[in-house]
Parts: C-alpha cells; sequence; structure tokens
C-alpha cells in the first residue's frame, strides 16, 4: 500500500533508517527531519513534503522516496532552468513539478529506499511501484514533471528502461588509490600541481594558520552557531549566493545525527576564524558548506581540500565528495566523475523536446570527463 506523507516526522525513524542502511547520510530520518524541524522545508522554502512510503501486507515498511512538490527549481543542482524557459514559451506549466531528491545537497546516493531483505527480483519491482506511485501522484495534483536527482547508476539504468529520460553530470571527487600517506598522494600529481600545492601549505604554516577537525561529542551548539556564521557569511559574499539552511539547522542536525559531523576549524594564532561543514558515513565523507570572518589566501584549500583528504587518508576513505562545482578541485588531484539523475515529463511536446536535448549534452559529458582525465593533475592518469 502506497501512502503520502507531508512530515518525514510522522514516519518511524527505526523503520526510515532500515530502508537507508548503509547508504547516504543525506537520505537518513534524522537529516531529513533536521531540515524539517529548523524551517528549511516550508511554503517559505518552496519545497513542500509528499514523501511516499511503500508497506506490505503486514504493514512493515518495504519502500520509500523523499518526493516534494517544487514551485521553484533553486536547491536542487540539477539545473532545468532552459527546461522552465522551453515550457513557458510553449505555453506549458512548469511549476509546480516533483523532485525525488535530498534538499539542498548534491549529493549521489539512493533514492528509492527498498528494505535490505527483499530479494533482487522484490528490490526490482519495489522500485517501479515506487516510480510509478510517484507519476500517478504527479498527473493526479497536476505536476509537470518529477525530477530523481543524483541517483544511484543502477536506479538510474532501471528508470531508462521505464522509459523516463536520462542525465548525467558532472563533479569532481577525490578518490583513494591506497595512498598511506598524503605525501602518496602528492607523488601522483604532476610536479606544478604539487609544488603548489606545497607552498599553499607552507605559506599557511608560516602565517600561523592550522586546522582542526571535531565531531560528535566535541562539537557544541555554540560552535554550529559559529559555523552557522560562516556559511552565511559566504552566501552574503557572492551574488549567486542562496541562504537555503536557517540558524537552527545547524543546531538541530547536531541533535540529530552528532556521529556524522565533521567539521573543519581554521585558526589563525589560536583563534577560530573559518570552517568547513563535512558529513561522514562509512567510506565516503562529504563537503558540504565552508565560511569565514576574513579572506586569508590559501585557507579554502586547506580547510575544504587539504586537511579532509589528509584525514581520509589516516582513515581509510575510499572518496571524498565537496560538492558541486569547482574546476580547482581538478586541479588538485580531484577526479572528473559523473553524476545522474532521470526525469519524467507529462507534455510529450515538451518530453520529446527535452530528450533530444539530453542526447547531446550527454555526449558532450562524456567527451568533457575524456577531456579532463587527461588533462588532470595526476601524471599518468588516477592509477
Amino acid at each position: 500500500m502506497i501512502e503520502t506523507h507531508k512530515r518525514i516526522e510522522g514516519i518511524e525513524k527505526a523503520a526510515w533508517n532500515a530502508l537507508v542502511g548503509e547508504g547516504s547520510p543525506f537520505m537518513e530520518w534524522g537529516f531529513l527531519v533536521a531540515l524539517e524541524r529548523s524551517g528549511c522545508l516550508d511554503q517559505e522554502s518552496g519545497w513542500y513534503p509528499l514523501i511516499l512510503t511503500l508497506k506490505n501486507a503486514s504493514g512493515g515498511l518495504v519502500g520509500a522516496a523523499p518526493l516534494f512538490l517544487k514551485t521553484h527549481s533553486q536547491g536542487e543542482f540539477v539545473f532545468d532552468w532552459s527546461w522552465a524557459d522551453a515550457a513557458h514559451r510553449a505555453g506549458i506549466p512548469y511549476y509546480p513539478k516533483g523532485v525525488v531528491a535530498s534538499p539542498f545537497s548534491p549529493v549521489t546516493g539512493v533514492r528509492l529506499l527498498v528494505a535490505p531483505h527483499l530479494s533482487a527480483q522484490e528490490r526490482l519491482k519495489t522500485r517501479e511501484t515506487l516510480v510509478n506511485a510517484a507519476i500517478e501522484l504527479a498527473k493526479e495534483i497536476g505536476l509537470s514533471s518529477l525530477h530523481f536527482n543524483f541517483v544511484l547508476e543502477d536506479e538510474w539504468e532501471a528508470m531508462g528502461e521505464m522509459g523516463l529520460l536520462q542525465r548525467q553530470g558532472i563533479q569532481y571527487h577525490w578518490k583513494n588509490h591506497g595512498y598511506e600517506t598524503f605525501d602518496d598522494f602528492l607523488g601522483e600529481l604532476k610536479s606544478k600541481r604539487r609544488a603548489n600545492i606545497r607552498r599553499e601549505r607552507r605559506i599557511l604554516g608560516e602565517n600561523g594558520v592550522a586546522t582542526r577537525i571535531l565531531g560528535g561529542d566535541e562539537l557544541t551548539p555554540e560552535l554550529m552557531d559559529r559555523m552557522y556564521k560562516y556559511y552565511r557569511n559566504t552566501v552574503h559574499k557572492f551574488y549567486w549566493g542562496s541562504q537555503y539552511l536557517t540558524r537552527a539547522f545547524f543546531k538541530e542536525i547536531l541533535k540529530q545525527m552528532p556521529e556524522h559531523l565533521h567539521i573543519v576549524f581554521a585558526e589563525q594564532n589560536g583563534e577560530i576564524f573559518g570552517g568547513a561543514f563535512n558529513i561522514r558515513k562509512g567510506d565516503r565523507l562529504y563537503g558540504r558548506y565552508w565560511g569565514a570572518e576574513r579572506d586569508v589566501e590559501f585557507a579554502h584549500f586547506e580547510v575544504c581540500m587539504y586537511t579532509s583528504i589528509e584525514w581520509c587518508i589516516q582513515n581509510g576513505v575510499q572518496v571524498f565528495e565537496p560538492g558541486a562545482g569547482g574546476e580547482h578541485k581538478h586541479d588538485r588531484g580531484f577526479e572528473a566523475t559523473a553524476t545522474h539523475s532521470a526525469h519524467w515529463i507529462a507534455d510529450p511536446r515538451l518530453s520529446d523536446a527535452i530528450g533530444r536535448f539530453l542526447e547531446h549534452e550527454r555526449q558532450g559529458v562524456e567527451r568533457n570527463i575524456e577531456l579532463l582525465d587527461a588533462q588532470g593533475a595526476f601524471k599518468k592518469g588516477p592509477s
């Protein structure tokens, strides 16, 4: 039986997290509830939860999908502004639409949650049931489209077989190729890239800059409030910045999932002046937000990249995803990596046009990844 929920908090925590299992922390009950309780998902934000759940005959939760009704395209990071413009020119309403995602989080992870005890065939059928339920709901309430963002590749392939449009993008991820030390990692880079990183770290040290990683019980509401201020500073600093998270979120996430927090603070002569908000789980680290009270040359690279790369090597973490954008990451040993999304468009005319666009775009993405690999920071390409 399919049910729709307007609040994630109305779903039992243990049952939801059993579906997530070892998957993305951005899909865990605690992360979504932190957004909900802190006012990030409300009428003002334009994110309206329509969470789908699937129960078996005994009433047990066996599937779920975090569906949100959207009245805009902000905070998604799979950019469809041109689709909305094309729809408008054709006289086709584009909003409201539906998005299956973790809000404000350009992080790949499972989007169609399925009970782990199900067989492979049952899992596939459950995924199809969730996708079809989302489409039926979209038709019923008049949504123009559905967008399954940053899905796992096997989900992407399965939805493609169901007839959904497939899209790829590019992010830059650091990958641990069996390094034992930070110098091992640097040794794989081209001499110019290696020298630049060493120079940046040396200058920071000479200027009294150091970093400190805190998580779990080491963090306090006061430190999280400081992190919020750094986040807000960055939003206000850039004309394209948008503040999606409230002050209350940073304190609520500390309550909900302290074990996953990985906050890197920057200090100069013992005084904290900036930081990066990261989340960790299993063999992955996820970089999300950065900010500072003042500009210190090269501090951004150290706080957002080098300190966490070193931590990943020391702790056996295999992948560090620092978020969307930033070709400067590629110059510092982050590898071009494909991301995936799947899309259902109600209007056949718009669907056909977007399908043609995506075929051309996908070819360009594949060429760009090949070119980036050839021109990357590594001496012979990542091992």
